[in-house]
């Protein structure tokens, strides 16, 4: 079986692909881009020859890189945070320790005591009822009701 070039840079485009699925630092994607776009001119006849699809691959590679890497970063990134968990958000807890303006404190929710933190900057006595806003990690940003 002979592999035309087209065929060997859709090959790679593809083991690029998996690169970055096992990988995480969202660079191979860009490789990928570039070796699929190679693939492409070379089997519409633009980029006939090897030395024309290596400065193709180059330069798509580049470019896809350097336009879109951060973009992509960013949109990761934001998905990311979109899909905290917000389980908590809306409903009532006790404050057990005080909460000051800027520290924590803890309160009492679901039969277990949590960290918390005031949303809005203002200190929470303990035996107050608060409003669960959202989550940090394990902590609770609370606001009195």
């Amino acid at each position: 079986m002979d592999l035309s070039l087209p065929h060997i840079w859709l090959i790679i485009g593809l083991l690029m692909l998996f690169a970055e699925l096992v990988s995480v630092v969202l660079v191979f994607a860009f490789f990928a881009i570039g070796a699929l776009l190679t693939a492409l001119l070379a089997a519409l006849g633009i980029a006939p020859d090897l030395d024309s699809q290596l400065i193709a691959f180059s330069l798509t590679s580049l470019l896809s890189l350097l336009f879109f890497r951060k973009k992509a970063r960013q949109l990761l990134d934001s998905r990311g945070k979109s899909q905290e968990y917000n389980e908590y958000a809306g409903e009532t807890a006790m404050v057990i320790k005080d909460i000051p303006a800027t520290g924590e404190g803890r309160i009492f929710y679901r039969g277990a005591e949590w960290t918390a933190i005031s949303a809005n900057h203002s200190p929470i006595e303990a035996g107050s009822k608060v409003v669960i806003r959202r989550t940090e990690g394990i902590k609770l940003i609370v606001e009195e009701s």
